[in-house]
């Protein structure tokens, strides 16, 4: 049974990973690479980490516990919906810009075929855990009249769109030379386009 990873030591673990993974795809990492990076053994690696695969989704869950709290901290907890969705966006667009960050949809995406176990893993762990959130805003918001009717869930995906297609940007099209997108302002003219098209009256 792996055992429990060191607070010091799964964070350097999970950091090499994340390297590796943005370097060498799902298909190219391999533990032994993972464990040098560290300056451990493979044997040792393994002891906390049963295989690839659970290295995947504990690296995904960090990303998660490491970036995430800051979309929605304490200060927002009593704003309006719209002002949780403008800083959730933004937020989003900000570390979607990010190299070390961009890279995981464009794994999933590009290798997800291949690997449905590590799509599934990417699905249940971070895209959908994102979703809700996102639609537990967009319900508070139609539960006080600030939005229009609207399904919350199926508003979400639309919300999520324009950034998981301004990370694939930035990490497929881009580096083959097409146009640079700067992710702050697609952030804010997604953020009018969602807020004007969720309220119920004329924004101010």
């Amino acid at each position: 049974m792996p055992r429990r990873t060191p607070p010091n030591r799964r964070e350097a673990i999970l950091n090499a990973a994340r390297i590796e993974f943005a370097a060498r795809g799902y298909a190219g990492t391999r533990m032994e690479d993972v464990a040098a990076g560290v300056g451990i053994s493979k044997a040792a690696l393994y002891l906390q980490f049963a295989d690839k695969a659970a290295l995947f989704g504990e690296l995904v869950d960090w990303m998660l516990e490491t970036r995430l709290p800051a979309a929605l901290p304490p200060a927002l907890d009593s704003a309006t919906p719209a002002a949780q969705l403008e800083a959730l966006v933004r937020l989003g667009a900000a570390q979607l810009a990010e190299p070390e960050i961009a890279f995981l949809p464009r794994l999933v995406i590009g290798e997800g075929g291949n690997f449905p176990e590590m799509a599934r893993t990417y699905h249940d762990h971070a895209v959908d855990r994102i979703l809700r959130l996102i639609a537990d805003i967009i319900a508070r918001g139609v539960a006080d009249g600030s939005f229009r009717p609207i399904d919350p869930y199926l508003t979400a995906r639309s919300v999520a769109g324009a950034l998981l297609l301004g990370a694939l940007w930035k990490t497929v099209f881009e580096p083959v030379g097409a146009k640079p997108v700067d992710m702050e302002a697609l952030a804010a003219a997604h953020i009018d386009v969602i807020l004007h098209g969720l309220a119920t009256g004329e924004r101010t």
